[in-house]
C-alpha cells in the first residue's frame, strides 16, 4: 500500500497523468486494497477479454481489506463474466442499427448521439458497450465534419449527445473544436455530455475545461454516473461544484446492479446525497444484457419492488426515474 504521502503527491498530479498511471493489473489493485487475490472470485481470462481499468481516485473511496465493497465489485474482474446468459449479447440496446453512414447513432427523434472514442478512464465490469466495435463506429477526426453535416441538414435534431467511451477523454483543443462546429447550427439547441469522469476521475474539471464548456451558446448538459454514494469522494464534489457553479446543469444516472445498489437504503443514500451536492437523479436503469454482465442482473420484478420502496421513503424529485432500454423502441421505456 502506498504512504499516504505518495497519495497526497498522486492527486496533485493531472488528470493526464493519473489516468496513465491507472491500475490495470489485478494484483496491484488488490494489494493497495489490502486484499489477496485468492480470497476473490477474480479471473485473468476474464481481464483478458475485457481489460481492468480503474484510476487511484476511484480505487481510494474503497475500502481497506473489504472483498465485498461495492465499488471494488464494478471493477474486479471474476469468473462470472465468462458464463453466457440467455438473452445476453454483443449489441443489447440495438447500436449498430442505429449507426447512420457518418458514424452518427440517430435512435431517438430529436437528438443524436456522437461516438467520440472508445476509450474510458475506467472499465465497469456491467459497461453495455464493453463489445462495441469503436474502430468502425467511433466519430474520428475525419468522420466529424460529414457528421455536422448530417445534423445541418435535419433541423429536427436539436440535441447532440456526446458519448463514447467517455468524451471528456477528448483533449481540450479538440472538444473545443468539436463544440464550435456544433455552435454554428442554428437548430441544435443543446450539447449533453454523458461521462463518467467526474465521478471516478474528478482532475479532469479543470478551468479549461470550464472555459471550453461555458463559451458555447448552447446549453450544455452533463449527465455523470454514479451507482453508490461511497462514489461521491470530496475530489468529486469539488469537481461537481465546479460544474454547477459555472452554470452547468448536472444529472445523474445508475444501473440497477445486483450485490452493489440492489437496496432501497443505498438508493435512498445515493440520491440524498447526489442532490445534496446539486446533481439531479435522473435515471436508474434496468441492466442492458450484453455479453459478460449477466451476474448484475436485477429482474424487472425486484426493480419495481425496489423503486416503490424509494418512493415511500424519498420526495417524488429525489426519485430517479427507473427505465430499460429496447432495442428498436423510440424511447428509453418507463418501468413505473
Amino acid at each position: 500500500m502506498p504512504e499516504p504521502q505518495l497519495e497526497i503527491q498522486h492527486f496533485t498530479k493531472n488528470w493526464q497523468q493519473q489516468l496513465a498511471e491507472a491500475f490495470n493489473n489485478i494484483e496491484d489493485l488488490c494489494r493497495y486494497l489490502q486484499l489477496s487475490p485468492d480470497d476473490l472470485p477474480v479471473s485473468v481470462a476474464a481481464s483478458e477479454t475485457f481489460a481492468l481499468r480503474v484510476p487511484l481516485s476511484f480505487a481510494d473511496s474503497m475500502e481497506k481489506g473489504n472483498p465485498h465493497d461495492p465499488l471494488l465489485r464494478q471493477v474486479l474482474p471474476i469468473k462470472e463474466e465468462l458464463l453466457a446468459y440467455p438473452g445476453f449479447n454483443h449489441d443489447p440496446v440495438g447500436d449498430l442499427a442505429a449507426a447512420t453512414q457518418t458514424g452518427v447513432l440517430h435512435k431517438y427523434h430529436g437528438r443524436v448521439l456522437f461516438i467520440n472514442t472508445g476509450s474510458c478512464a475506467i472499465n465497469c465490469r456491467y459497461c453495455f458497450r464493453r463489445n462495441f466495435p469503436y474502430a468502425d463506429l467511433q466519430l474520428s477526426k475525419q468522420k466529424e465534419e460529414a457528421a455536422v453535416q448530417y445534423i445541418q441538414a435535419d433541423d429536427s435534431i436539436s440535441e447532440v449527445i456526446l458519448s463514447g467511451g467517455d468524451p471528456l477523454l477528448l483533449s481540450d483543443a479538440r472538444l473545443s473544436r468539436l463544440i464550435q462546429q456544433l455552435n454554428a447550427i442554428k437548430h441544435l439547441k443543446r450539447i449533453r455530455i454523458h461521462s463518467r469522469l467526474p465521478i471516478v476521475l474528478p482532475a479532469r474539471i479543470t478551468g479549461e475545461l470550464i472555459n471550453t464548456l461555458t463559451e458555447s451558446p448552447k446549453q450544455i448538459v452533463i449527465v455523470v454516473h454514479c451507482n453508490h454514494a461511497n462514489e461521491i469522494s470530496d475530489r468529486v464534489i469539488a469537481a461537481c461544484n465546479l460544474l454547477k457553479t459555472s452554470g452547468i446543469t448536472v444529472f445523474n444516472q445508475s444501473v440497477l446492479l445486483k450485490g452493489i445498489n440492489d437496496n432501497a437504503k443505498v438508493l435512498c443514500e445515493l440520491s440524498e446525497r447526489l442532490f445534496s451536492h446539486g446533481i439531479i437523479p435522473y435515471y436508474l436503469h434496468l441492466l442492458d444484457k450484453a455479453t459478460g454482465t449477466g451476474h448484475f442482473e436485477v429482474s424487472e420484478q425486484q426493480a419495481l419492488i425496489l423503486i416503490r420502496q424509494v418512493q415511500a421513503t424519498l420526495p417524488g424529485y429525489l426519485v430517479p426515474k427507473l427505465v430499460k432500454e429496447q432495442a428498436g423502441a423510440t424511447s428509453k421505456l418507463s418501468i413505473l
